[in-house]
């Protein structure tokens, strides 16, 4: 069966086949270079379900395969859960790391140590083309730092220090971070489900 990973990520394409080979491994999972290009819906839902769930349907729409697509972000304790489903754009509109961890440091400069928990929330979505719809979510609990640290990863990964870890997401190998990851935990949960 082909599934289509409404995304260019190859980061995330990689991942998911990784976690499909054990759970479903009739599956041959494709990203959007293998597909014909077709425009792609804003997000503009107020949820992270909302938002996979707008891109999945796009995937069906457009191609006719059942489309997997997630929706993740940064939910700050402090910040009563925001940037939330506007973290790719909490600085702005166009999707600046440097410029959105800035913001968030500022936002949070005068909030004591103890009190900078957040979560990686992630959303997980497949549409098939019969309209059946399933979600999936997993979520990544920690705090956040006063300075980035770390190379590995993207987003707030510098900023973000998952529980049980004295390293940022950031410092983390890639398979250290997948394990415990939120879209690692989505897709896992997805997986069971297909």
């Amino acid at each position: 069966m082909r599934v289509l990973l409404a995304t260019r990520n190859a980061g995330k394409i990689d991942e998911l086949r990784e976690i499909l080979a054990e759970a479903a491994p009739h599956i041959e999972l494709v990203g959007l270079n293998a597909v014909a290009d077709y425009p792609e819906t804003p997000e503009t839902e107020l949820t992270f379900a909302g938002n996979a769930l707008l891109k999945a349907r796009d995937g069906v729409k457009h191609t006719g395969l059942a489309t997997i697509a997630d929706d993740s972000g940064l939910a700050v304790d402090a910040l009563n859960g925001m940037p939330g489903v506007l973290s790719a754009r909490w600085a702005g509109s166009a999707k600046d790391d440097a410029a959105n961890n800035a913001l968030l440091l500022d936002q949070l400069a005068d909030v004591p140590d103890e009190l900078r928990g957040a979560k990686f929330v992630c959303a997980a979505a497949i549409v098939w083309p019969d309209g059946r719809e399933l979600v999936a979510h997993g979520e990544m609990h920690g705090t956040v730092g006063r300075e980035p640290k770390g190379d590995n990863g993207f987003g707030y990964d510098p900023l973000f220090t998952p529980d049980n870890f004295d390293r940022t997401s950031a410092e983390l190998s890639a398979a250290e971070k997948n394990a415990i990851s939120h879209r690692g935990k989505a897709f896992r949960e997805l997986a069971k489900q297909i």
